[in-house]
């Protein structure tokens, strides 16, 4: 098969070679990140569902030096915005081969986080060029950027799980085809997701809730806070309830002892709640653009009350860039899959289109 390059079709562990390579160490100004990524003195710490490293250059292959503290983590592998291959980390510092054997000319490479950060950090060290290849200068910084805060939904939790069976392992997670990253490529913008299966606004399947993670940088670490100088999106979406509309009624579960005690949140509560959230990206962005949805899950199933829930925190702020824009519910089991992810996005990129001038 004819191909603008010819590429592995796998990605394998590097063993011995026999050319030199040229190393590109993380901090390389003509590399180019995506994502709330964390720096060490050695390596680059990547945590969060869609976090990317961008590469260019001149040559005819590239290897990664990465390291997993987990083995549960997947990373796309983009070339020439193509994605040729799914890599698999592990808990040994190695080097990966991600493409050989490219035709001659400038090249672009990309290792996209597939997974979220409950699977893991991956130390990312750099990458080493083939002999003969030249490093170029990082593109041209996107002009839009927009940001995510969400659930399992926008993670793109069990989105590839064809079987059906809402599998949790990684392999079955890949955040590139969930809504959120879809809608980022449609317009061109630079992508933050900021992510969690299982979270919530006032009770989440475990302790943390998004109020106390949105403004981590290692989202395990709680005195790891992010600098918001340094990424002002232009939009903002939200995606969250989901979770919370199981545990508010389910007063024998851990979370909702510890949240609530004996007594269920009434609306008011949970409205709030809401609305303190959403305060507290506005206090952070003062001139985003923020919309507020809801699903495709069963919190819009109908005769839900969660997205007039919603619709009462965005009203009652009074604020003309805060919008709601509710993905219907999709009526079939588990998460969304690949293509019921497509169509959030194309509803998510008909609402900006209409509403956002960015």
């Amino acid at each position: 098969m004819f191909r603008k390059f010819f590429y592995l079709s796998l990605v394998f562990v590097l063993g011995s070679c026999s050319v030199e390579n040229k190393n590109i160490a993380f901090d390389n100004p003509s590399l180019s990140y995506e994502g709330r990524i964390g720096f060490r003195s050695d390596a680059a710490e990547l945590f969060w569902s869609g976090t990317s490293v961008n590469i260019q250059f001149e040559g005819s292959g590239i290897a990664a030096i990465l390291q997993d503290l987990d083995t549960a983590n997947y990373y796309n592998v983009i070339v020439d915005d193509q994605v040729i291959s799914n890599l698999h980390t592990d808990t040994l510092k190695r080097k990966f081969i991600l493409a050989s054997g490219l035709t001659e000319g400038k090249h672009q490479v990309k290792l996209f986080k597939r997974t979220e950060w409950d699977k893991g950090k991956t130390l990312f060290y750099g990458f080493e060029l083939q002999e003969g290849a030249k490093l170029l200068l990082a593109e041209t910084p996107k002009k839009r950027k927009i940001e995510f805060y969400g659930n399992s939904i926008t993670s793109a939790y069990g989105n590839e799980d064809t079987s059906g069976k809402d599998r949790p392992y990684g392999y079955f997670q890949n955040n590139y085809e969930s809504y959120a990253a879809i809608t980022a490529r449609h317009f061109n913008a630079q992508y933050h997701c900021i992510s969690k299966s299982g979270i919530g606004v006032i009770v989440s399947w475990f302790p943390l809730i998004m109020p106390e993670m949105y403004d981590r940088t290692d989202p395990n670490d709680a005195t790891s806070k992010w600098d918001f100088s340094k990424y002002t999106p232009d939009v903002v979406v939200i995606n969250l309830f989901q979770n919370d509309s199981w545990i508010v009624n389910i007063p024998k579960n851990e979370q909702f002892k510890n949240r609530f005690g004996t007594q269920e949140p009434d609306s008011i509560r949970i409205i709030s709640a809401y609305t303190d959230f959403i305060i507290s990206i506005r206090d952070k962005y003062p001139n985003a653009s923020i919309i507020c949805t809801l699903g495709s899950m069963d919190a819009t199933k109908e005769g839900s009350v969660w997205p007039k829930y919603v619709k009462s925190a965005v009203d009652q702020l009074n604020d003309s860039k805060v919008h709601t824009c509710f993905f219907p519910f999709k009526n079939s089991g588990g998460h969304p899959n690949v293509n019921e992810h497509h169509a959030m996005a194309d509803k998510l990129i008909g609402f900006i289109e209409d509403n956002v001038e960015w």
